[in-house]
């Protein structure tokens, strides 16, 4: 990590309330060891859906700012494979996972893999459904706040998950702040 980078936490706000500033804090203090009180800094300006961006650096809050959200419908999507990918903390310089999206290839979405194993996708977390049981990923890029919140309630159970396993489950489910565990049922993957 270098002095100058700055970091950010996605937060859901919606109805006045900020969702989830335990998990938000928590990785904050993960990726700069300071303990910042989130509630002093992001109080909901309406009812709205809101996406709350925090943005800081190893000294403490930079900025917060609140924009209209809507969910993106995501039904395609493109493996793409790269082994030295590193974004182990939500840094705001996303330039490796942008440079991979331009092969997205007209697919909603994609979903990198390294060393053939799935990792997540460039906004959020992934999970399988196999038709028993709901599987992450043990190798995530990012350890995301709303896959720990699953983890921690034993909705999901970790384990390598090769692309086979992910072209043959039931289900899949993106993993973040805004949209919880987003179920898809109708997808596909673009060759």
């Amino acid at each position: 990590m270098h002095e100058e980078e700055t970091f950010f936490e996605t937060i859901k706000c919606d109805d006045g309330i900020s969702h989830n500033l335990e998990y938000h804090s928590r990785r904050i203090a993960r990726t700069i060891s300071l303990n910042i009180n989130l509630h002093e800094y992001i109080l909901p300006i309406n009812d709205d859906a809101l996406k709350c961006k925090v943005i800081y650096d190893m000294y403490g809050i930079l900025d917060v700012i609140y924009e209209p959200y809507v969910r993106k419908e995501i039904k395609t999507f493109k493996i793409i494979e790269d082994n030295t990918l590193e974004y182990k903390f939500k840094s705001t310089n996303r330039d490796a996972i942008n440079a991979l999206l331009e092969h997205k290839d007209g697919a909603d979405e994609i979903i990198i893999v390294q060393n053939e194993l799935v990792t997540d996708t460039s906004i959020a977390n992934i999970a399988i459904y196999d038709g028993e049981s709901w599987f992450t990923t043990k190798q995530p890029l990012l350890q995301g706040t709303t896959r720990e919140r699953f983890l921690d309630n034993k909705a999901l159970i970790e384990r390598d998950i090769t692309v086979e396993m992910l072209k043959n489950s039931k289900k899949i489910a993106l993993l973040n702040a805004m949209v919880g565990m987003y179920i898809i049922d109708d997808y596909s993957f673009l060759e």
